[in-house]
C-alpha cells in the first residue's frame, strides 16, 4: 500500500519500477478513478458550503417573516445531490483502494533486475556438500525406509501433499522447534509469542496476502477466519492500529506455528516428498523496526536464520532476489538455500524480506518518539527456519552408508539421540 499523495506525484517512476517486477501499472485507470473521486468529492463539498449558506440565508427570512417555500425546496433538492455524490464518492473509494490494494511493492534500488530466479544473485555460501562413498537418498526413500516418514497414510487421511511422522521422525520435528526456538530467544534477542493460527480477514489484508492471493490460503467456511499461511501475518498484525513507543524500536519477535497453505500457484513443483505441503512447520522471525535502521536489521535477521543451518552444520547458500522473483509486498528478499545431496540441488529453506513501509500502512503500524510525529514503520520477517524442510535436509545431509542417519550434534541434547534407525521408527 503507498501514499497517495507519492503514487500521485511519481506515477512515471513508479510504473517503471513495477514493470522490472513484471508488473504492468495501469496509469490510465488509476488517472480516471482519481478524477471522478476527486470530482464527486469536491462538487460536494462545494454543494454544502452552499447548502450551509442558504440555510442561514433562509433563518433570516423565516425570522423576518417571509416565506422561504422555494428557497428550502431548493436546499432539499441540494441535499438529495449531496447524498447522490458521497454515495457515489464511497463507491470509488472503495473502487481506488482495491486498485491501489493489488499493486506490489517497489523493489529496493539494490535489488538486481531480472524476469526469472536465474537472475538472481548469490551473495554467499557456506559450507562445503559432504562427498558420499555411496549413492545419497532423498528422503522420500529414506524416511519411509526408516519407518519415521508415512506419505501413504497421510493421504488416506487428508489428500496429497500431508505427512505423517512417526516415533523418533516426530521427535525430530518437535526437538527441531524447540532449538531454533532457544537460539533466537537466548541467543539472538528475539521475544516468543505463541500467536492463533486461526486469523481475520484484515490480517491477511495487513501483510498483502489479502486480496490478490485468496486462492493460496484455507478459508473456513462460515467465519471469517482463515488457517494462518506463515506467522508473519498474526505477528504482524498484533499490533495493527497502534502506534509503538519509536524509542523502543526494534522489536523482534520469534514464533512457532504450523502453517497452511494451497499451493495452487506451485502445479507441479516439488510434487515428491515434503518440500512443498499443504501443511508445515515454521519458526518465524518478525521484527519492527525505524526506516532508517531497516536495512541493518534485514542483514541481521538473514544472518539469524542462517545461523540455524551453521549450528546445525548444513551447507547452504544465500541469494538475493531479482526484481521479478521478490514477493507482492516485499522491498527485498534473500533466500537461504540449503543443499539436499539426495535431489543434488540447493532448496529454499527460508525467505528473509524487508518490506518497508508497506505492510505497515496496510495493517496502520505506527511509531513516534514523544511529542514527535507518528510514522509508518518498517516491518521485516523471515523464516528461522522451515522446519520440514531443515527435517528433510537433515535426512538427506547426514545419512550413512547402513541406512541410518547421525544426529546432529547442536541437536542430540534436544532429541536425546546421536542416531536415527529402524528401531525408532513406526512399530506397527
Amino acid at each position: 500500500m503507498y501514499d497517495l499523495n507519492f503514487f500521485r506525484n511519481n506515477l512515471g517512476q513508479i510504473r517503471d519500477r513495477l514493470a522490472t517486477r513484471g508488473y504492468e501499472l495501469d496509469v490510465s485507470a488509476f488517472e480516471d478513478l482519481d478524477r471522478k473521486r476527486r470530482e464527486c468529492l469536491t462538487e460536494s463539498e462545494e454543494l454544502k458550503a452552499r447548502r450551509n449558506q442558504a440555510s442561514a440565508e433562509i433563518a433570516k427570512l423565516r425570522k423576518a417573516g417571509e416565506d422561504t417555500t422555494d428557497r428550502q425546496q431548493h436546499v432539499r433538492a441540494i441535499g438529495e445531490r449531496i447524498t447522490e455524490l458521497d454515495e457515489q464518492a464511497g463507491k470509488l473509494e472503495l473502487e481506488f483502494r482495491d486498485f491501489l490494494a493489488r499493486v506490489p511493492n517497489l523493489p529496493h534500488e539494490s535489488v538486481p533486475v531480472g524476469r526469472e530466479e536465474n537472475d538472481n544473485r548469490e551473495v554467499r555460501r557456506w559450507g562445503t556438500p559432504r562427498q558420499f562413498e555411496f549413492s545419497p537418498k532423498a528422503h522420500w526413500d529414506l524416511g519411509p525406509e526408516l519407518g519415521i516418514l508415512d506419505l501413504e497414510r497421510a493421504v488416506k487421511v487428508a489428500g496429497a501433499r500431508f505427512a505423517v511422522y512417526w516415533g523418533i521422525g516426530a521427535r525430530l520435528e518437535r526437538a527441531l522447534i524447540n532449538f531454533m526456538l532457544d537460539l533466537h530467544t537466548k541467543e539472538h534477542g528475539y521475544q516468543e509469542v505463541l500467536p492463533p493460527f486461526l486469523i481475520n480477514s484484515a490480517s491477511l489484508y495487513g501483510t498483502g496476502q489479502l486480496p490478490k492471493f485468496a486462492e493460496d490460503s484455507f478459508k473456513c467456511e462460515q467465519h471469517d477466519l482463515w488457517l494462518a499461511p506463515t506467522a508473519e501475518v498474526p505477528v504482524t498484525n498484533l499490533f495493527r492500529e497502534e502506534t509503538l513507543n519509536s524509542d523502543a524500536l526494534p522489536v523482534s519477535l520469534c514464533a512457532y506455528t504450523p502453517c497452511f497453505r494451497s499451493e495452487a500457484g506451485s502445479y507441479g513443483r516439488d510434487v515428491r516428498g515434503i518440500i512443498r505441503q499443504h501443511q508445515f512447520q515454521k519458526v518465524e522471525l518478525v521484527k519492527f523496526t525505524r526506516p532508517e535502521n531497516s536495512y541493518d536489521e534485514h542483514e541481521k535477521l538473514t544472518r539469524d536464520a542462517e545461523e540455524v543451518l551453521r549450528r546445525l552444520e548444513l551447507p547452504y547458500r544465500t541469494v538475493l532476489l531479482c526484481t521479478a522473483d521478490t514477493s507482492f509486498s516485499s522491498a527485498k528478499t534473500y533466500d537461504i538455500e540449503v543443499w539436499l545431496p539426495g535431489q543434488n540441488a540447493y532448496k529454499e529453506i527460508s525467505s528473509c524480506s524487508n518490506f518497508e513501509a508497506f505492510q505497515a500502512r496496510r495493517a496502520q503500524i505506527r511509531a513516534k518518539s514523544g511529542k514527535g510525529k507518528p510514522e509508518f514503520i518498517h516491518t521485516l520477517n523471515g523464516s528461522g527456519l522451515a522446519v520440514g524442510r531443515t527435517w528433510v535436509a537433515i535426512l538427506e545431509n547426514y545419512q550413512q552408508a547402513d541406512g541410518s542417519v547421525a544426529v546432529p550434534a547442536a541437536l542430540q541434547p534436544y532429541l536425546n539421540a546421536e542416531r536415527i534407525d529402524r528401531s525408532g521408527g513406526r512399530l506397527v
